[in-house]
C-alpha cells in the first residue's frame, strides 16, 4: 500500500513537472531564465520517470537507460547555478555555459566505457549492484556529492553579490525580493543532504515537493527578482539625451574630490535623496560622471555604499522636517514618505540601522509628539 502511495506520489512529480515547463513555455512575455526552468522542470520530469521504472523492475524492459540515470544528476546543479545567475540578472555568455555543462561532459566521459556495454551487460552489472564497477561507482559518489555542494555555493555566493550590487546601485530594495532564489537554493541543498544519506525514497519526495514549490512560484513569478522599473532614466539637456563615456581607469583624488562636490551640492540644492526610485545610474548622469566614478567616489568618501549613503539622507531629512513646528500635524510615516522612503520597514530599519534607536524613542528623545 505504501509502494502505491509513493508510486501515485512520483506519478504526480512527473505530471506536475511536465505540466509546468509547458505553461511556462507557453508564457508570451519569456525570459532566458523562464527556458531555463522550463528545460529543468523537463530533465527533472525524466529523471522521475527514469527512477520509477528503476524502482518497479522497469529496466529490463528498457535496459538502454541503464547508466545515464547516474548522468542526471549531474545535470541539476548547472540548472541551479544558470538559472540563477539568469534570475540575478546576468547575461549568460557562451563561457557561462561551456563551464557549467563541462562537468557533465566529464561525467559522461567517464561513464562512456560502461555506457558501451550492450544493454544486457549492463542489466547483468545492475542486477549485480555494480560488481565489477565499484571504484567507478565510488568514485561518482563523491563528484555527485562535491556537485552539490560546489553548485549550491556558487548559486549562494551568486545572489549574495547580488545583493551587494542592487545596495551599490538602488537607494530602496525592498522591490528587489530575493525570497524565491533563497527558497531555491535551500530546496536543492536539502535534496543533496538527502542525496547524501543515500535514501532514494526521502531523494525523489523531497524533489516532488521541491516541484511543487518551484512551479508555484516559477509560473506566478511570486517572489521572483523584480527590479525597480525605470532603472535607466536619462537626463535631458538641451533637448538631447547626455551618455556619459565609459572611464576604465581608476579616478584620482582630484577626480574624487570634485565629483563629490557636485554630488553635496545637488543634494543640498535638489534633494535627489526624495525621490523613492532613486538609482546610481540617474545620479551619475545628473552630475555627467560614469556610475563606476560616482560609486567609488561615495565609498572612498563617504565610506558607504549607494543604498547607505542616500538613506543616511533620507533620515537626516526626516530628522529636520519633524522638529518643524508646522510638521507636528502629520503622522511618522508620513513624513518618512516626504523624506524619501518608500515602506514603513525600511524606514524603521534604516532609521535603527543609523541612531541607534526607534523613530518613536528619537522623538520622544527630542520633545516631539508625533503618531
Amino acid at each position: 500500500m505504501a509502494d502505491f502511495d509513493l508510486g501515485i506520489l512520483y506519478w504526480a512529480g512527473v505530471f506536475i513537472a511536465l505540466f509546468s515547463s509547458f505553461l511556462i513555455l507557453g508564457k508570451q512575455k519569456k525570459k532566458t531564465q523562464d527556458f531555463l526552468l522550463a528545460i529543468w522542470f523537463l530533465i527533472i520530469g525524466i529523471h522521475l520517470v527514469i527512477f520509477i521504472l528503476f524502482r518497479s523492475g522497469g529496466y529490463l524492459k528498457y535496459p538502454g537507460f541503464i547508466g545515464y540515470e547516474m548522468l542526471l544528476p549531474f545535470i541539476h546543479g548547472p540548472m541551479l547555478y544558470l538559472y540563477i545567475l539568469s534570475l540575478t540578472g546576468r547575461n549568460l555568455m557562451k563561457k557561462d555555459w561551456i563551464l557549467n555543462w563541462l562537468p557533465v561532459l566529464m561525467i559522461y566521459l567517464i561513464l562512456f566505457q560502461f555506457l558501451m556495454l550492450s544493454p544486457q551487460n549492463r542489466i547483468l552489472v545492475y542486477q549485480n549492484k555494480g560488481k565489477g564497477y565499484e571504484v567507478l561507482s565510488n568514485i561518482l559518489k563523491i563528484l555527485m556529492n562535491l556537485s552539490g555542494i560546489l553548485y549550491v555555493s556558487l548559486s549562494l555566493l551568486a545572489v549574495r553579490k547580488y545583493k551587494r550590487k542592487i545596495s551599490d546601485e538602488y537607494s530602496n530594495t525592498e522591490k528587489i525580493n530575493l525570497n524565491w532564489s533563497y527558497y531555491l537554493i535551500t530546496g536543492i541543498a536539502l535534496i543533496w543532504i538527502a542525496v547524501i544519506l543515500r535514501n532514494d525514497i526521502l531523494i525523489f519526495s523531497m524533489v516532488v515537493l521541491f516541484i511543487l514549490v518551484a512551479a508555484y512560484f516559477g509560473i506566478s513569478r511570486v517572489g521572483i527578482l523584480d527590479l525597480p522599473v525605470d532603472t535607466s532614466r536619462t537626463v535631458e539637456k538641451e533637448g538631447e539625451n547626455e551618455f556619459v563615456k565609459y572611464h576604465k581607469s581608476s579616478p584620482g583624488d582630484d577626480v574624487i574630490q570634485a565629483v563629490y562636490e557636485k554630488l553635496i551640492a545637488r543634494m543640498t540644492q535638489e534633494k535627489l535623496y526624495k525621490d523613492p526610485e532613486l538609482n546610481l545610474n540617474y545620479v551619475a548622469q545628473l552630475l555627467d560622471v560614469h556610475p563606476n566614478v560616482l560609486s567609488q567616489t561615495i565609498n572612498s568618501v563617504e565610506n558607504k555604499n549607494f543604498y547607505d549613503y542616500i538613506n543616511r539622507q533620507r533620515i537626516e531629512e526626516f530628522k529636520r522636517i519633524a522638529s518643524l513646528p508646522e510638521n507636528q500635524k502629520y503622522t511618522i510615516l508620513s513624513l518618512a514618505f516626504e523624506s524619501g522612503f518608500n515602506s514603513k520597514t525600511s524606514f524603521n530599519r534604516n532609521f535603527k540601522k543609523y541612531m541607534n534607536c526607534s523613530p518613536r524613542e528619537f522623538l520622544k528623545s527630542q520633545n516631539l509628539n508625533l503618531e
